[in-house]
């Protein structure tokens, strides 16, 4: 014992020295450190000073600061951004479902504005807008160079004005010009409709009203079908979704899992980390789920899509994802401002991260771009296809029932809607054609 005393004891003396002589040279460290914080504080007072006294025209102060807090934080990450009294105001209205504006979801990559993704019904949609596109030009003044927010101002303008934007798209040899209509845009978060036995939501957005709308439209079509054994499965339609808040992904996400992790945060100290675990309850009861994603589902459809696919619980089917794998936490600031902050990356069940990366779908689809009919008759309409029944004096078949003859219509009618389907969205009608698969192979009708 006395012995292990007094090695604990030299051991206590030599870190105290150890201690001693480390600590010196980081107490020195950091004085200088701070002095130089100071001195580069200092100089950001010079140059503010000079401009307010020598710029060739009179400058707003209030203005010349908001833009040197916003360059520091769109320096960090396309994310982070500084967000003056109005603009906090207008992000909340946004996440509570209904704003003013285009409906078109934007980032910054390399200087340059890109759709994230059109808001499903908005004037954005409707004009053409596509996720991927850039925008160059706003009523003919260039945004290359601009902050993403200097930018989105000036997109913003009253209800009812004309706004004329100049996008840059892949596939297209020239920008070209699309006017469109400002007007007042109201979120519906779920729309939901059946589709040949399959329950499609089409998820627009995670705002506040995402998880109690998705719920009461899956419960609705549901009740629609005659029960939950009347349908085939259920479509999670996430395209140029571009995301939203992170507690409703993980709602959505829950609403289809029984157990195990939805989704884990990590900030930089690993003591921020969270890992948000599943409770038991699943509103699909088991049936088989596909989930649709593109290039325009972002942020907390990618979490959705994540979860699910790791966990085995749906298939994603479509295109990759945008790849946005960052947690933005808003923080209020003096004066009614806020900042929007980086502060976490998120990763799926499976630990993996999908920033930059995007999640890859289980079965590539692309959506193939609707081209005319290449034969027409002289009234532009496609041809008929003749079958052996159209013939003048064909043979009856005979060894049909009533019954059955009907079915065999009922079955051709639904074959019918899903060629006129795969030529309005193919890509869900891909979707549905998995769903039919799965459910014949489980055995049911």
């Amino acid at each position: 014992m006395k012995k292990f005393l007094m090695a604990a004891g030299a051991g206590t003396l030599a870190g105290v020295i150890v201690t001693t002589q480390i600590a010196a040279p980081l107490m020195a460290q950091e004085s200088k450190n701070s002095t130089s914080v100071y001195e580069q504080l200092d100089l950001f007072g010079d140059i503010f000073e000079r401009i307010r006294a020598q710029y060739v025209e009179e400058v707003d102060e209030g203005d010349l600061i908001e833009a040197a807090i916003n360059g520091m934080l769109t320096s960090l990450d396309p994310h982070s951004s500084y967000l003056p009294p109005d603009d906090a105001e207008d992000m909340q209205v946004q996440t509570r479902g209904e704003f003013g504006g285009l409906g078109i979801e934007v980032t910054q990559e390399e200087g340059f504005v890109k759709v994230v993704s059109p808001i499903d019904g908005t004037p954005a949609a409707d004009a053409g807008v596509e996720s991927g596109d850039y925008i160059t030009h706003v009523d003919g003044e260039s945004v290359l160079g601009l902050t993403l927010d200097a930018a989105v101002d000036m997109m913003r303008g009253p209800v009812g004005s004309e706004i004329v934007i100049t996008l840059v798209r892949e596939g297209e040899s020239e920008p070209f010009d699309l006017s469109i209509i400002r007007d007042t845009i109201k979120l519906v978060a779920v729309r939901a409709r059946t589709e040949q036995k399959a329950v499609v939501l089409r998820v627009s957005k995670f705002n506040d009203q995402t998880y109690e709308n998705l719920e009461a439209s899956l419960a609705d079509e549901v009740e629609k079908a005659g029960g939950i054994d009347k349908i085939n499965g259920f479509v999670i339609d996430l395209r140029n979704n571009p995301g939203g808040l992170l507690n409703q992904a993980i709602k959505v996400s829950d609403a289809f899992l029984e157990k195990g992790e939805i989704v884990s945060t990590r900030g930089r100290d690993p003591q921020d980390g969270e890992r948000i675990n599943a409770t038991p309850g699943d509103l699909a009861e088991g049936k088989p789920i596909v989930v649709l994603i593109n290039g325009g589902s972002a942020s907390a459809s990618e979490i959705v899509a994540g979860a699910l696919q790791d966990h085995h619980r749906a298939v994603v089917v479509g295109t990759k994802s945008f790849g946005k794998g960052s947690v933005q936490t808003v923080m209020p600031l003096r004066g009614d401002g806020a900042m929007r902050l980086t502060t976490a990356r998120y990763y799926t069940p499976s630990g993996r991260s999908i920033q930059a990366l995007g999640v890859s779908p289980d079965i590539l689809v692309a959506q193939p771009r609707r081209k005319p009919e290449e034969v027409e008759d002289e009234n532009g309409a496609p041809p008929l296809l003749r079958s052996e029944a159209d013939l003048r004096g064909s043979l009856n078949n005979d060894s049909l029932t009533e019954d059955e003859i009907q079915h065999i219509k009922e079955t051709r009618e639904r074959a019918e809607e899903s060629a006129k389907l795969r030529e309005e969205d193919y890509q869900l009608a891909y979707a549905i054609d998995i769903l039919k698969g799965l459910t014949t192979l489980n055995g049911s009708n």
